[in-house]
C-alpha cells in the first residue's frame, strides 16, 4: 500500500501544474484579446469584458458586425481625395500620384 503522503504530495504537485497551466491560457487569452481590440481601433481594456459569460458573446458580435474605429478613421482619411492614395498608386515627388509596374 501506498504511502498516503506520497499519494497527497502527487496529487498536490499535480493541481500546481494543472492550476500554473490554466493561468497561462488565461493570460494568454487575454493578452490576444486586448491586442485585437487595439487593432480594431477600440480600447483594450474592451478585452477585459471576454471574461464576462453571456457579455464575451456580445462583444463577438460587435467585433463581428460593427464597424471598428479603424475603419472609420481610414475611411475619413480617404474620402475627399486628400487621404491615402488608392493600392498600386504612388505620388511621387512632384505631385499627381503615378502607377507602380
Amino acid at each position: 500500500m501506498p504511502d498516503s503522503t506520497a499519494v497527497t504530495a502527487a496529487i498536490a504537485a499535480y493541481g500546481l501544474f494543472v492550476g500554473i497551466f490554466i493561468l497561462v491560457i488565461f493570460v494568454l487569452q487575454l493578452v490576444i484579446c486586448w491586442r485585437i481590440a487595439s487593432k480594431a481601433g477600440y480600447s483594450g481594456v474592451m478585452s477585459l469584458l471576454m471574461l464576462v459569460p453571456f457579455i464575451n458573446f456580445i462583444i463577438i458580435l460587435i467585433f463581428a458586425f460593427a464597424e471598428w474605429p479603424i475603419e472609420a478613421r481610414l475611411r475619413a482619411l480617404t474620402a475627399g481625395g486628400g487621404g491615402l492614395p488608392p493600392p498600386g498608386m504612388m505620388p511621387p515627388s512632384g505631385g499627381a500620384p503615378m502607377r507602380i509596374q
